[in-house]
């Protein structure tokens, strides 16, 4: 289910992904879709707590609009995995990564024999609920798969090089928020010792051929990204667009908006 996305990640462009966490529902998947502009979804299990049955239908409102989605996982086992995987999400994110053996374990997870060992049930969605021949839903399971890590630790830095010569690893995703914070400089993304973190991950990626991705703060941040070889932009995320959309309408109403003060 992630052979969409997969193929989009091996060409020579920038994508576009959103991120849906606090607000996910079906109905803004199809709004993200319609919109225009966006590649895939991602969904926020690692800070939300999603459930199964909201991946699934979100995962089921992508693939309905013509994206791909992936989720981000909470603290990363075995059953989260699979989990997410059967409930139809084009691949997984494994958040707060840290070392080699960590990404070895994902990849370990989410991929059936003989690149790992991952759960054998075929009644899920990505099974199309024990319709499709075991044969076959290995094969497509293990080509179609997307498996991403993100580098949001100081750790991850130290060993991205050989992070990025794992096999079958299809992205890096930096985490600006989190890195900056392991490496005590929390929220100074444009430190320069922040820019040596991203340009390490960057020439990691560049020697391995794997792409990477980044949640950017802004048009600047984003293109000094590109112009290091990012090829995935997280731009917009549930929360923040409905918080903009509400200052947009009062600034179109604000003689009905007095200012006032903040409620906590």
């Amino acid at each position: 289910m992630g052979a969409h996305l997969k193929a989009l990640l091996a060409q020579d462009r920038v994508l576009k992904v959103f991120a849906l966490g606090q607000l996910c529902n079906p109905k803004l998947v199809e709004m993200v879709a319609w919109s225009g502009g966006f590649d895939a979804v991602w969904l926020d299990q690692e800070h939300v707590g999603l459930t199964i049955p909201q991946i699934e239908e979100a995962a089921r409102a992508a693939r309905g609009c013509g994206l791909d989605s992936f989720v981000r996982l909470t603290a990363t086992d075995y059953a989260t995995v699979m989990r997410a995987l059967e409930a139809g999400a084009g691949g997984v994110m494994a958040a707060m990564v840290r070392s080699v053996r960590q990404v070895e374990d994902l990849m370990s997870w989410a991929k059936f024999h003989p690149r790992g060992l991952r759960g054998v049930n075929g009644t899920g969605v990505d099974g199309r609920y024990g319709m499709m021949p075991a044969p076959e839903y290995y094969r497509r399971a293990n080509a179609e798969t997307v498996v991403g890590v993100q580098i949001e630790h100081v750790d991850a830095v130290e060993v991205v090089e050989k992070i990025a010569a794992i096999p079958d690893l299809d992205f890096l995703f930096i985490g600006p928020a989190d890195l900056s914070q392991s490496m005590g400089l929390p929220g100074q993304w444009d430190h320069p010792r922040m820019w040596q973190a991203v340009e390490r991950v960057a020439n990691a990626c560049r020697t391995n051929r794997v792409p990477w991705a980044i949640l950017p703060r802004d048009a600047d941040h984003a293109r000094r990204c590109i112009e290091l070889g990012c090829r995935m932009l997280s731009v917009g995320i549930d929360a923040w667009v409905f918080n903009l959309g509400l200052q947009a309408f009062k600034e179109r109403f604000a003689e009905f908006f007095p200012a006032a003060p903040h409620r906590s």
